[in-house]
């Protein structure tokens, strides 16, 4: 009897004991992208959009309000996935144009590793869903070395490219092979309902990531009639009216500090709202645009369903983000901003909708954009988008770098409701994602060395410590800044430098530089310093060392159009 009881004592503590060794669950891990939004256009950032899921997230999650990304779609992706500035990654400009130097490649390089691969070597499973826009190789000849695929995904769905109609995307692909867009297609819904299939397909007690990379709301501005609906007369007011009834909302939510001022309304282009002779127009680009947001979030909504499906919520960190703020160009006469291209003979625009009428390209006043035979922008309104700042995507004053940053992790963060006002940057996503997920930074992939990680795990900062960042900084087609503390250091290209107190004057209205060149000089050679480690070059020198290789021609090839 005595032996008996022994070896059931025994028995118990043997699993006590075991039951204490196991390892805790690892997360998974999605992080969702928007592209081309604005500061404060969602409805938990003071917008008008109708953004009940992302509001959710928020409500049981965390909100970040000096977040930064990259300042464009490519370059900001790149940090993403890397960890690393976009230079070092190849990625210093974007994937059009090869310059045959490091930093300027058009392509991912060898010399990093992106998240899914990290991941991959640690247990995960890995998909990917939405705008790729990390190569400069868009062709069938054969899959190009930085395709997702071939940058360690298992499953893709999705675009190379950097825009295309919504209706009739260009370089779809299901994972290394092209395909057609069939049925009632839009390819926001598209991007929700196959990020939730991959959801699905996952292996039950195996973790996974996922990045949801979504094009809404980058031009064209395209959307369903029923919810472009759902926002007529929303915006009849005017892009400064609302600028102010933003700026309010911001102040009440506490996103932004009282002695902010908002910067002056941006009416160079469009003019002041009381003289537009196209309001009706107008309107109906930002409804457009909001009706974008609208079916982005509705596919975020798809998300958690399908992790709800699974049981799955609870334990998986979920990062939303956009790539960088409004865009502001105007394409009056159908022509790319002052290029002088019709945005008909460039790659991304279809000639005719998928039943055969003819697109009518450019920001035309009276033809209405939304259905898929226009291919529009929003124009002015982009100056709402990115209310309180200056600025817009391309440029590095705080329109165009600030981000929404939303995190919900159930099991991995108490606090609910809250707001972290440290300063946080994209390349911080990276080391965040294999902390969580107790995986390693490599310094060696396939044979290559890898470049030492830029960023800085923001698990710390879940729980409200200080930032890890001494220092940040920018660089975009000459476009250039450090942060360091309070202090911000901005140029716009080809300009001076400004000099910004972030801490009392974020919106950059009141520049130091003069009052402070000692600090100048300072950040200057801290920015000097960073751009010679990172491979960036003086945007004078590149514009005239371009180099275009051929393998992404201007013109649409026919093997796009097949």
């Amino acid at each position: 009897m005595q032996k008996l009881l022994l070896f059931t004592l025994t028995g118990v503590l043997i699993g006590l004991l075991s039951s204490c060794n196991t390892e805790p669950e690892k997360p998974n891990i999605i992080i969702i992208m928007a592209d081309d939004m604005g500061f404060s256009d969602l409805g938990c950032y003071g917008g008008e959009v109708l953004t009940p899921n992302l509001d959710r997230l928020a409500q049981d999650g965390l909100r970040f309000t000096n977040f930064y990304n990259a300042a464009r779609c490519c370059p900001s992706r790149a940090a993403l996935l890397t960890g690393l500035y976009p230079h070092q990654t190849g990625l210093g400009y974007m994937t059009s144009v090869d310059y045959h130097l490091p930093g300027y490649r058009a392509d991912l390089n060898e010399q990093c590793v992106t998240i899914a691969e990290a991941l991959k070597s640690a247990g995960y499973h890995t998909y990917m869903s939405g705008k790729w826009h990390l190569t400069h190789s868009l062709f069938e000849e054969g899959p190009g070395s930085a395709w997702p695929l071939q940058r360690g995904f298992d499953r893709f769905y999705g675009t190379l490219i950097a825009a295309g109609s919504f209706w009739d995307p260009i370089t779809l692909m299901r994972d290394n092979k092209k395909i057609q867009p069939e049925g009632d297609f839009y390819y926001t819904e598209a991007i929700s309902e196959n990020a939730a299939d991959f959801i699905r397909e996952s292996e039950p007690g195996e973790p996974f990531f996922l990045y949801t990379a979504y094009t809404a709301p980058h031009w064209p501005i395209h959307a369903r009639r029923e919810v472009i609906e759902e926002y007529n007369g929303r915006f009849s007011a005017g892009w400064e009216q609302l600028r102010l009834e933003r700026y309010q909302r911001l102040l009440e939510l506490g996103i932004i500090d009282t002695g902010w001022e908002l910067s002056p309304g941006d009416t160079a282009k469009s003019g002041k709202w009381e003289d537009s002779s196209q309001k009706e127009w107008e309107q109906r680009r930002m409804e457009v645009y909001a009706a974008m947001i609208d079916h982005l979030d509705r596919g975020v909504g798809q998300i958690v369903d399908a992790l709800e499906e699974k049981g799955e919520l609870e334990n998986t960190l979920i990062l939303f983000l956009s790539d960088n703020g409004g865009e502001d160009l105007e394409h009056r006469n159908g022509e790319i901003g002052n290029s002088g291209r019709p945005w008909n003979i460039m790659v991304y625009v279809p000639l005719k909708t998928r039943d055969g009428r003819e697109v009518t390209a450019g920001d035309i006043p009276g033809v209405m954009p939304g259905p898929d035979d226009t291919y529009q922008g929003y124009g002015q309104w982009a100056n709402l988008s990115n209310t309180p700042f200056r600025k817009y995507k391309t440029y590095v004053h705080e329109g165009g770098i600030s981000t929404p940053f939303i995190v919900h992790w159930p099991n991995g963060i108490s606090a609910k409701n809250q707001w972290r006002d440290q300063t946080a940057h994209i390349i911080d996503l990276m080391p965040t994602c294999l902390e969580a997920a107790g995986a390693e930074y490599p310094s060696e992939y396939n044979g290559n060395a890898i470049t030492p990680v830029e960023g800085k795990s923001l698990l710390p900062v879940f729980e409200n410590m200080d930032s890890q960042h001494e220092s940040l900084f920018w660089e975009h087609e000459g476009n250039k800044a450090v942060r360091e503390g309070k202090w911000k250091l901005v140029s716009e290209y080809p300009g001076n430098w400004e000099l910004y107190d972030i801490e009392a004057d974020r919106t950059e209205l009141n520049d130091l530089s003069d009052e402070y060149p000692e600090k100048v000089r300072e950040l200057e050679n801290l920015y000097n310093e960073w751009a010679e480690k990172c491979n960036v070059l003086p945007w004078s020198e590149m514009e005239i060392q371009k180099i275009p290789t051929g393998k992404n021609p201007v013109m649409r090839p026919d093997s796009l159009l097949n």
